[in-house]
């Protein structure tokens, strides 16, 4: 791929790549990958998520599934409607808590699907880092509300709330929570970090670091292979699971089961840089100006909540858990099959939605319910969560 940067995408890089180079001679010539990531995606007015520079849609890097159709938040108003509808029955107030909002294009279709169905949601909160989406967030939602009369309290916060009461949504968070990058030789695991290249064209390279003081469970893998695991995310996770007193936690991401992330032929990681709507796998180019992912190993985080208390969990492809959960009733509801025009939009969203060539597969559904009992739910009877559980 030919990579034309325009005249601030060069500025910006620049800038970018000073800051790294700059820390790395402070450190002695090497960082880990977690904080070159971290640098290269959160650092104040540098990195990715928190400069100006356009991310989401056709003119950004990538397209989110709340993008591609609107039929992907109404399904999700399908699953949470239930939950929502008890904790007002039991006299607890509906709050919808949206972590990595993007666009806000998400919390629009629920807002918007929810007034529809004749619900008034009482919060709808977003927990984001990024001043630049904070503001399209508001500006989106502040039109949505004030245009067709919705009453729902919005509010931003910038860290976790002290705890968590109601539906938790995260599509596409923790694949950009900053990983660490290793690396197997000589029957034990080290650090790949980052170094400063020899080349202007190649200002950064891969670096080896310390040996790992806890070895990861990887099993026949060959000498030089290469792979993620999750400090970060992980403690993330538990953070926010410590604070869910009550409700639903739906989380969206592209990952896998443990014995499918470590796959023997998986040699190379997860790593990936998305740019202009590519996929590259050096991840060592366009920081600042491009977003870095790593897919999620499903298996930590499942886990994690394995022995909570009075909890519930689920876990299935994204396909799965859509279909479940109506997507197909939805279209059959608000479209016109006489329309081909509207009907091959609809259907060309779908398919990217539910395909396995997609993201219907990539793509993974956890859930996980905390005190459902005592609202009288089960989480296994919620739409989306009837199919085969694919936790065991």
């Amino acid at each position: 791929m030919d990579i034309n940067l325009t005249n601030a995408e060069a500025e910006h890089l620049k800038a970018v790549l000073t800051k790294i180079s700059q820390e790395i001679e402070e450190k002695g010539g090497w960082i880990p990958f977690s904080r070159y990531m971290e640098i290269a995606l959160y650092q104040p007015n540098l990195g990715y998520y928190t400069s100006a520079l356009e991310k989401f849609g056709r003119f950004g890097d990538f397209v989110t599934a709340p993008e591609i159709s609107p039929f992907f938040g109404q399904t999700i108003v399908n699953t949470i409607l239930p939950v929502l509808d008890k904790l007002r029955i039991h006299g607890h107030p509906t709050r919808v808590i949206e972590i990595g909002a993007g666009t806000g294009q998400l919390a629009k279709t629920i807002l918007l699907d929810l007034h529809r169905r004749g619900f008034t949601l009482d919060e709808y909160h977003i927990i984001d880092v990024s001043p630049n989406l904070i503001k399209r967030q508001h500006e989106l939602l502040f039109d949505a509300c004030e245009s067709h009369g919705i009453q729902t309290r919005c509010q931003w916060h910038s860290e976790f709330l002290p705890s968590f009461h109601g539906v938790i949504l995260a599509n596409e968070v923790l694949d950009a929570i900053p990983c660490e990058r290793i690396v197997y030789q000589d029957h034990a695991w080290y650090y790949a970090g980052v170094g400063l290249g020899s080349k202007p064209d190649q200002p950064l390279t891969s670096a080896p670091g310390a040996q790992l003081e806890s070895q990861p469970s990887i099993d026949n893998v060959a000498d030089g292979y290469i792979t993620e695991i999750h400090p970060q995310a992980e403690a993330w996770f538990k953070q926010l699971i410590n604070r869910f007193e009550q409700g639903l936690l739906l989380m969206i991401d592209y990952g896998f089961h443990h014995h499918e992330y470590y796959h023997p032929q998986r040699n190379t990681g997860t790593l990936m840089v998305h740019y202009r709507h590519q996929a590259l796998t050096n991840v060592l180019t366009l920081p600042g100006i491009s977003d870095i992912t790593c897919h999620i190993n499903f298996s930590s985080l499942l886990h994690l909540i394995e022995d909570a208390e009075n909890s519930q969990s689920f876990f299935s492809s994204q396909a799965t858990y859509l279909l479940d959960a109506g997507i197909t009733d939805l279209v059959l509801q608000q479209s016109d099959p006489n329309d081909p025009q509207q009907m091959i939009a609809i259907s060309n969203g779908i398919q990217k939605l539910i395909s396995e060539a997609e993201m219907g597969e990539l793509f993974k559904v956890l859930a996980f319910g905390k005190n459902l009992g005592s609202l009288d739910l089960d989480l296994h009877a919620l739409p989306g969560f009837r199919g085969r559980n694919r936790v065991y």
